[in-house]
């Protein structure tokens, strides 16, 4: 009977030392991953900066519509097609009457 149950132990301790392995290899998988990725960051950080940049820039010229780039030379030559307001300045416009408030009617 002691040679049946010295056996199980011996499988068992097999079926553990292999699921050992098994994380043991898994965790350096993850760790080099981690290592490689962070070189590989370092190692390009220039052009990832520059390549943040220039899509930053795009987005911030892309959202002026047709005022960034060429759009923006013809705005400072006078060839604009935008309102300039001084319509609602001019005297001819009609202005409001400095008369006294009208009491309310009751209904």
């Amino acid at each position: 009977m002691i040679p049946t149950v010295k056996r199980r132990k011996l499988t068992k301790f097999k079926i553990m030392q292999k699921i050992i392995n098994v994380l043991a290899i898994a965790s350096t998988v993850v760790s080099a991953s981690v290592v490689g990725g962070g070189l590989y960051v370092y190692l390009n950080r220039a052009s990832i900066i520059d390549g943040i940049k220039s899509q930053a820039v795009e987005a911030a010229l892309g959202s002026l519509g047709g005022l960034g780039g060429a759009g923006a030379a013809g705005i400072l030559q006078g060839e604009s097609s935008l309102p300039i307001g001084t319509n609602d300045l001019s005297p001819d416009a009609p202005q409001a009457s400095p008369q006294s408030p009208q009491a309310l009617q009751p209904f």
